[in-house]
C-alpha cells in the first residue's frame, strides 16, 4: 500500500540486516514515525505497547524478534536455552492473537541447533523473511476470493454503489500488505467497482478512525467514519450491503475472536439479513480449540485506554484528553467472540467456506 504515493510494507529490514523498521501505529494518522527494533526486547515492547498491532503483523514482528535474538546470542553452547527464553518472552506480549505463538514456534522449528551460530542466524532470518512474504501472498489471495463476493453484489445492484462496513483495522497496517478484510475492498476499487466503506471508529483505541480511514484515503477508496453504535441503524435502513472484518483467533469450529464490538455487528447483521464475512489467513486459526467463548483468552488492557482519548489539538499537538471523572474505574476488554452461527462465510487464502468444522476441513483437510 502507499503513503503519499510511496509504496511501503508495514515492516522491513535494514540493509545491514541488524535493524527492523516499523511504523509507530499509535501516532497515525497525525504523525508518520518509523521505529527501529534492534533486539528481541524491542520487538516485545513494540507488540506489547501496540506500536505494531494486527494478528499477522504481530506474528511477523515476533518472527523478526526471534531473528534478532539469534544476533544477541553469544554463547554457542547455550544458544538454544537463550532462544527458548526469548521465545517465551515474546509470546507473553499479547495473549489473544494466535499468530504470535505460531510465528515464534515456526522460527524455532526451522533452526538447526547442531550447526554454527552464524548458520542459526541465517536460518532465523530466512524463516522470518519467508513468513513475511507468505503473508503478502496470502492476503492477496484473500483479496481475490473476497472480490468475487463484492462483484456478485455489484452485479445485483446493477452498478450502484456497494456499501461495506468494517470494524477495527484489518488492513495493510495489520498485515504486511493488502490486509485481510481490506484486501477485497482494494481489489474491487482497483477493478473499477463503485464501493464505499463505513468505517467504525472502534473505541477505545480508535483503529478504525486512525488507521482504516487513513489507509482507505491514501488508496482513494470512498469511505465515511461512523460511531461504533451506528452500524445497526445503517443496516436497518438498507445502507449496508455486506460486513467484512478480520480476526485475531478463530477456532476449528468457526468461532471468531476480533476487536471488541465485532459480536454486536454480527448480531445486527444477522437481524437485518446482511451477510457477515470474516477474512483470515489460516495462521490465525487455532486448530486446538472448539469453543471460542470458553477457550479463547480475552486480553484485559489498561483502563486508561477507555478513560482517555488521543487526538490532535488545535495547536497541532498529539494529546490525550480525560473523558470521565478521574476516579471512575473502567474495564477494557480488548476482544469479543462472534459465534460461528453468526458468520456467513470465512474468506481464506484457499477459498471461501462455511464457518464450521466441516467447512474448514474442506479447505484444510491436513489439519483434521
Amino acid at each position: 500500500m502507499k503513503i503519499h504515493d510511496t509504496h511501503y510494507h508495514s515492516i522491513w529490514l535494514s540493509s545491514d540486516q541488524k535493524t527492523v523498521h516499523v511504523f509507530d501505529q499509535r501516532l497515525f494518522p497525525h504523525e508518520i514515525k518509523i521505529v527501529d527494533i534492534t533486539n528481541s526486547e524491542d520487538a516485545y515492547v513494540a507488540i506489547k505497547e501496540m506500536i505494531v498491532r494486527g494478528a499477522p503483523l504481530i506474528g511477523v514482528t515476533a518472527a523478526f524478534g526471534m531473528y534478532l535474538a539469534t544476533l544477541e546470542a553469544t554463547d554457542k553452547r547455550n544458544v538454544k536455552t537463550f532462544l527458548l527464553e526469548r521465545a517465551e518472552r515474546l509470546k507473553s506480549s499479547r495473549p489473544t492473537a494466535v499468530n504470535l505463538m505460531w510465528a515464534v514456534d515456526r522460527v524455532l522449528s526451522e533452526l538447526d541447533f547442531y550447526t554454527e551460530l552464524k548458520n542459526i542466524q541465517q536460518q532465523a532470518l530466512a524463516s522470518a523473511e519467508k513468513i513475511k512474504l507468505e503473508d503478502i501472498e496470502i492476503c492477496s489471495k484473500i483479496g481475490d476470493y473476497g472480490l468475487q463476493l463484492i462483484e456478485e453484489i455489484a452485479q445485483k445492484k446493477e452498478g450502484e454503489t456497494v456499501n461495506i462496513l468494517t470494524h477495527c483495522n484489518a488492513g495493510w497496517l495489520a498485515t504486511i500488505d493488502w490486509g485481510t478484510a481490506t484486501a477485497p475492498i482494494y481489489k474491487a476499487h482497483d477493478k473499477g467497482i463503485d464501493i464505499h466503506v463505513w468505517v467504525d471508529e472502534t473505541r477505545p483505541r480508535n483503529q478504525g478512525a486512525n488507521l482504516t480511514a487513513f489507509e482507505l484515503g491514501q488508496h482513494g477508496v470512498k469511505h465515511t467514519l461512523i460511531t461504533d453504535n451506528a452500524g445497526g441503524h445503517l443496516m436497518q435502513h438498507g445502507l449496508v450491503d455486506m460486513v467484512i472484518v478480520g480476526t485475531d483467533r478463530t477456532t476449528r469450529t468457526g468461532d471468531v475472536a476480533n476487536k471488541i464490538g465485532t459480536y454486536l455487528k454480527a448480531l445486527a447483521a444477522n437481524d437485518n439479513n446482511v451477510p457477515f464475512y470474516v477474512a483470515l489467513p489460516s495462521s490465525t486459526i487455532d486448530w486446538t480449540i472448539e469453543n471460542g467463548v470458553k477457550e479463547i483468552p480475552i486480553e484485559l488492557r489498561s483502563e486508561n485506554e477507555v478513560k482517555y482519548v488521543q487526538g490532535k489539538s488545535k495547536n497541532n499537538k498529539i494529546e490525550q484528553v480525560l473523558i470521565c471523572p478521574e476516579s471512575t474505574p473502567a474495564a477494557n476488554y480488548g476482544f469479543d467472540v462472534t459465534p460461528a452461527r453468526l458468520v456467513t462465510k470465512l474468506i481464506t487464502e484457499r477459498g471461501i467456506c462455511d464457518a464450521s468444522e466441516k467447512g474448514l476441513q474442506s479447505l484444510f483437510p491436513e489439519k483434521f
